[in-house]
C-alpha cells in the first residue's frame, strides 16, 4: 500500500457559517494531510476555503493505486461534508487528483 495525498476541489454554493466549516475540518481530521511527511513540508491544510466559496480538501489515503486513492478520497470528502450538514447541492465536489505520494524512497 502507498500513502497518497489527494486534493478534492469543491464549491460552496451559498454562505457557510464558520461553525459548519469547523465541523467539516473536524470530520476531515482522521485523513488530514499533515499526518504525512509531504503534508508537513508543504504545510497542507485539510481544508482551504477561498473568498469566492471555492475550496480544496486535501486528504491522506492509503491505497494500492492512484485511481483507488482518488476514489476513496472522494468518498471521505463526501462523507465529511454530509457530517457537517452540507449536501451535494450546497457543496458539490469536482474531480479528485493526486497531489503527492508520501514515500521514504
Amino acid at each position: 500500500m502507498t500513502t497518497y495525498v489527494i486534493s478534492v476541489p469543491g464549491t460552496f454554493t451559498g454562505a457557510v457559517p464558520d461553525v459548519t466549516r469547523d465541523e467539516l475540518a473536524r470530520a476531515l481530521r482522521p485523513a488530514d494531510s499533515h499526518r504525512t511527511h509531504l503534508g508537513d513540508e508543504e504545510d497542507l491544510d485539510a481544508l482551504s476555503v477561498n473568498e469566492d466559496g471555492t475550496f480544496t480538501i486535501r486528504l491522506t489515503v492509503e491505497a494500492d493505486t492512484a485511481k483507488h486513492a482518488e476514489s476513496h478520497a472522494q468518498e471521505v470528502a463526501d462523507s465529511a461534508l454530509r457530517t457537517a450538514g452540507l449536501d451535494r447541492d450546497r457543496a458539490p465536489l469536482g474531480p479528485s487528483v493526486v497531489t503527492g505520494i508520501d514515500s521514504d524512497v
